[in-house]
Formats: C-alpha cells, structure tokens, sequence
C-alpha cells in the first residue's frame, strides 16, 4: 500500500469541510471524516481501480455526502489534488497538477 500526501490546498479544503459537518453535529463531523479516510484507504490500496476523471487525476467518489478525493498515482505516493464538494465548479483544482 502506497503512502499518500495532500496538497496543501486539499488540506485546508478537508479541514473546512470536516469543520462545517462538525459545526453540524460531532457525530455528522465523525462521519464524514470516517467517509474521507475510507475512500483514501481505498485509493491507497488500488489507486488503478478508479477511473480517470481528468487524466491523468482519478477519483474516488462518496457514498454518503456529496464529495471525491481527486488524487494522483505517482510512483512513491499518492498525491491528494482536492478533497472535491460535487457540486462546486468541477474545474477548480487543476492548477495542483502543476
């Protein structure tokens, strides 16, 4: 299983939207991060098992709340692009592939 890393970008974007589901309720919060952290895990287990969505990025989309993780498979890790809200502009992390 391969190591992952986030963007930094993607970090923060985690952090706001775990903070917004807490503010919610802990429990709501505790489930979406759970959510995150399954479909990382998931990733990192086989990172070519999710289609490309705009290559060379992949995701791997929620069941339970409307998010992906957009990453890429580098060689030595996975490389966490966006913590993705479905519905926003799909468009906005492309500038971290760079």
């Amino acid at each position: 299983m391969k190591p992952h890393a986030f963007h930094p970008e993607a970090d923060a974007e985690y952090a706001v939207a775990a903070g917004y589901y807490a503010a919610i309720s802990p429990e709501l919060g505790g489930r979406f991060y759970d959510e995150v952290e399954h479909l990382i895990h998931e990733i990192k287990t086989a990172p070519a098992r999710f289609r490309q969505y705009d290559p060379p990025a992949r995701r791997n989309l929620g069941r339970a709340f409307p998010y992906a993780v957009v990453y890429l498979d580098e060689p030595d890790c996975i490389w966490i692009l966006a913590i993705m809200h479905l519905h926003q502009a799909p468009d906005y992390w492309k500038h971290r592939v760079a």
